[in-house]
């Protein structure tokens, strides 16, 4: 790979931006930070890739939010209808119930 790092010399730079390798088979493999796999599988066929830092699109571009998300709690969805994709901060005091109201609507996706 290369000498070590001591955070004392000079170094060189590729100047380039991470890229992630998109293909449908890769969500399910373990990489490391450079994209390579590393779960004893193989290479990933993979010919397209994005950059990791990129632009986010335009709200006007963006898919919108039709789809409701059902907590489970009718208080939470009368007063605050959630969209799938969307997401809601959960505050409040100690033993107050932020947990459960987190657990419950993760369990009530299920259906």
């Amino acid at each position: 790979m290369g000498e070590p790092i001591d955070g004392r010399g000079p170094t060189n730079t590729t100047k380039t931006l991470p890229i992630e390798r998109i293909a449908p088979g890769v969500i399910t493999r373990q990489s490391d930070p450079l994209g390579e796999p590393i779960d004893g599988r193989g290479p990933t066929n993979t010919t397209k890739t994005l950059p990791i830092e990129r632009i986010a699109p335009g709200v006007i571009t963006r898919q919108s939010v039709s789809q409701p998300v059902q907590t489970g709690l009718k208080s939470i969805d009368s007063m605050v209808p959630i969209g799938r994709g969307q997401r809601e901060l959960i505050i409040g005091d100690r033993q107050t119930g932020k947990t459960a109201v987190a657990i419950d609507t993760i369990i009530n996706q299920k259906g």
